[in-house]
């Protein structure tokens, strides 16, 4: 199975333990855990800063299941909530691959940390995963809240630590099984 997996730096998987920040392990990554317990081929196309792009790139035709989980920087640059899924619904409507082969994750939302310094943010980003679930029932795609998978989060309130990369792959396998 030909799986592409399309998000920010918690996609990419982000290590901000580091000054420069450089990447967890491949056996602490989320995407490179899944390719390990399915046998999938996966591409990790996770990019540190990427909001949501305001076209979708051509994914190649033999995509089996494409997950996007994007909007946690876009949330983080001010933008609402409601302007964040405008954007999605743009990007995902782009999308040239059948909906059933489309997974939409919602990412988890932040907390308190160094790049979350206000409970608005906390709100809009639940607000934003509620958001996410309404466009995805109504563009007829799958569907998951990893705001449900119990995700540590680092110091910044944004990236997943080694053990919430974890979480999310068992989160997720579950959602595929």
């Amino acid at each position: 199975m030909n799986v592409i997996c399309f998000g920010d730096s918690n996609t990419y998987g982000y290590d901000p333990r580091g000054y420069f920040g450089g990447r967890y392990d491949a056996d602490c990554r989320w995407v490179d855990i899944l390719a390990a317990e399915t046998g999938w081929t996966i591409s990790n196309l996770g990019q540190n800063g990427r909001e949501i792009p305001s076209s979708a790139p051509a994914f190649p035709a033999d995509t089996d299941l494409l997950i996007v989980m994007l909007g946690t920087n876009d949330l983080l640059q001010g933008r609402s909530p409601e302007q964040a899924i405008e954007r999605l619904e743009r990007f995902l409507s782009g999308i040239s691959l059948d909906r059933s082969r489309i997974l939409l994750i919602a990412p988890p939302p932040v907390t308190l940390g160094e790049w979350v310094p206000s409970p608005q943010l906390i709100d809009d980003s639940r607000a934003f995963a509620r958001l996410c679930q309404a466009l995805a029932e109504r563009m007829g795609i799958r569907f998951a809240d990893a705001g449900k998978w119990d995700i540590p989060l680092a110091y910044d309130g944004v990236h997943f630590t080694e053990q919430g990369h974890k979480a999310f792959a068992a989160g997720l396998l579950e959602k595929l099984r």
